[in-house]
């Protein structure tokens, strides 16, 4: 297994402690991209269904305190909630046509019991992750990462033209121009003390250039009070849910779906970008990164406020440009954000910047966000099966997007709800997932404890396996050896569990192409595997006892994969056969 690069890029990696100022300079930044799109999203979904002042002033100000908290509980990681990295957390736009229709239909009080409903089954989701790794490849969540960010790219440019009426027709993409060369210079080309900054002057820039075309306003800064709470707007839960809250249950629990894949294909992005030299994903902290969002979901529908969720993109975004990747700054993020919503005269201040300059931010984001969900499929593994998996669904969710076939085929509004670009694509791809899966060769499974004594049953099992694909001797034992010293290197870190007993050990045997890939469930240890075998040539020469049995396991087998949950330690180990 190839050592892989350090990415010197990173100053500080989420455990690493950075200087106050520094994080509070990160925060801010990550303030700065990311309550804009939060804001702007109640305020969509507020306007568009005719909800009253009070209604929106209400869902500002609790969808900041829900941001702000929820960027720091993912930061710390409390138990098993919380993915340990930074995670800019805002209203989610996923949610904002389905928001629409409900307030319209039935008003706050029912929207607030339908989010909570999609709260339960996301949490549901988050629990059942392991349960889930099949269909939840890679491929799947590098295409909805890349889907995403094709379904926010006419957004970005739409948004590079909106400027007052009489403004000259170049004045916004000219802005934007200019906020983007700033931005992507400083990025490129200077020292790493600037590259700091690069985001806020090239904001700045952008809206120097803007003042003299008109396109920069005071007036929000200027109406905005200097601090207060607003004094009413909290709908309630409806308690007595009518027919149209079941009508619209369904529609919500899909869009929850799509979040929930999103999330996960985010928290793995977030993970590969926050270290150095890449790892192998730790799924416990993205069920933490689920289980967070989860309950921002359900703190969202207590308060009566459109979902929240976490940012990739500008979350990617603020640690690429700024190589800051350190827990602390989003402790300030969090911080600045819940004042925010105790200051509205700060926030107002920030939605003075134009339009344009916002939309020449996003573009750099969602090239970020693309490039993610491409590195995020080649991760896995690009084999022919994948590769037709990954290209179907991104063209069909791609090609719906630029035209829905399903107007008039199908009833609003499910006819724009499966008409979404993310929702099908993500839909084919779990479905060709689910496919391939049920379609494959029939898996052998054995059941024993975790411990050395289960060694004879273990060889006893992977024996009759290479003998019912007629290996010869040689494949056989190697076969044979690999299941040894996969055991061997799970009891290195055997734990037992409350009552006493040795956990179990569950292994799956399926013939894959020439190859068996053999499935290790066992509780978590503290190490990584994949991990150790990544880096066991660069400390050749510290020799450890512990080092030979995953060194004869990578020997024997041609790929290790380790995927930590939390509870729950999966090891799959890929064996080539002969005749």
């Amino acid at each position: 297994m190839a050592t892989a690069s350090a990415d010197q890029s990173i100053r500080y990696e989420p455990d690493e402690p950075c200087s106050l100022v520094v994080a509070a300079i990160v925060g801010a930044q990550g303030v700065l991209i990311g309550v804009t799109p939060a804001v702007l999203v109640v305020a969509v979904t507020a306007v568009a269904s005719g909800q009253d002042e009070r209604y929106l002033a209400w869902a500002v100000f609790a969808t900041l305190i829900i941001g702000g908290g929820m960027t720091a509980l993912q930061a710390a990681g409390v138990g098993f909630i919380g993915a340990r990295h930074i995670f800019i957390t805002g209203a989610t736009p996923n949610f904002v046509a389905v928001s629409v229709l409900a307030l319209q239909e039935s008003g706050p009080a029912a929207l607030a019991s339908l989010i909570v409903l999609s709260a339960f089954f996301y949490l549901a989701i988050s629990a059942w992750l392991p349960r889930l790794r099949r269909i939840v490849t890679p491929a799947v969540s590098g295409t909805v990462l890349m889907l995403i960010a094709t379904m926010i790219l006419p957004v970005a440019i739409d948004r590079l033209t909106e400027v007052p009426d009489g403004t000259p027709p170049l004045a916004g993409p000219g802005v934007a121009l200019v906020t983007l060369i700033v931005t992507m210079m400083l990025a490129l080309r200077a020292p790493a003390r600037w590259r700091l900054w690069s985001p806020l002057i090239g904001i700045g820039a952008g809206c120097a250039v803007a003042a003299p075309f008109g396109i920069y306003s005071l007036t929000r800064l200027l109406d905005a009070p200097w601090f207060g709470v607003p004094a009413g707007g909290f709908p309630g839960l409806e308690l007595t849910p009518s027919a149209g809250f079941w009508a619209l249950a369904p529609m919500f629990l899909v869009v929850t779906l799509v979040q929930s894949i999103k999330t996960i294909g985010d928290a793995v992005a977030v993970q590969n970008v926050s270290r150095r030299v890449p790892r192998a994903v730790d799924f416990r902290s993205v069920q933490g990164a689920l289980y967070a969002n989860g309950l921002g979901i359900l703190l969202s529908g207590l308060a009566g406020t459109p979902p929240t969720s976490a940012y990739s993109s500008t979350t990617i975004s603020l640690i690429k440009l700024t190589g800051v990747a350190a827990r602390r700054a989003a402790y300030a993020l969090g911080a600045i954000l819940i004042l925010l919503a105790l200051f509205p005269k700060i926030s107002g201040l920030l939605l003075t910047i134009p339009t344009p300059v916002m939309g020449a931010y996003l573009l750099l984001a969602i090239g970020i966000l693309f490039i993610e969900g491409v590195r995020t499929v080649a991760r896995g593994g690009i084999g022919y099966q994948d590769a037709l998996i990954v290209g179907i669904s991104f063209a069909v969710g791609a090609g719906l997007q630029q035209q829905n076939v399903l107007v008039g085929v199908l009833r609003p509004p499910w006819d724009a709800l499966l008409g979404n670009g993310i929702t099908m694509g993500a839909a084919v791809a779990i479905l060709l997932t689910l496919l391939l899966d049920l379609t494959g060769p029939r898996r052998q499974r054995l059941d024993v404890p975790l411990k050395q004594e289960s060694l004879s049953q273990v060889d006893a099992f992977l024996q009759a396996v290479a003998g019912s694909l007629r290996w010869s001797a040689d494949a056989s034992d190697r076969l044979r050896s690999a299941g040894e010293e996969a055991l061997a290197s799970l009891l290195q870190g055997e734990q037992t569990v409350a009552t006493g007993r040795p956990p179990r050990l569950v292994i799956l045997a399926r013939p894959e192409d020439g190859t068996v890939a053999l499935e290790f469930l066992a509780v978590f240890a503290e190490e990584n595997l994949e991990d150790r075998l990544a880096h066991l040539d660069e400390q050749a020469e510290v020799f450890d006892q512990r080092d030979l049995s995953f060194r004869l396991l990578r020997h024997y087998a041609s790929e290790v994969r380790h995927q930590k949950y939390h509870g729950l330690d999966i090891v799959t180990v890929y064996v080539k056969g002969g005749q």
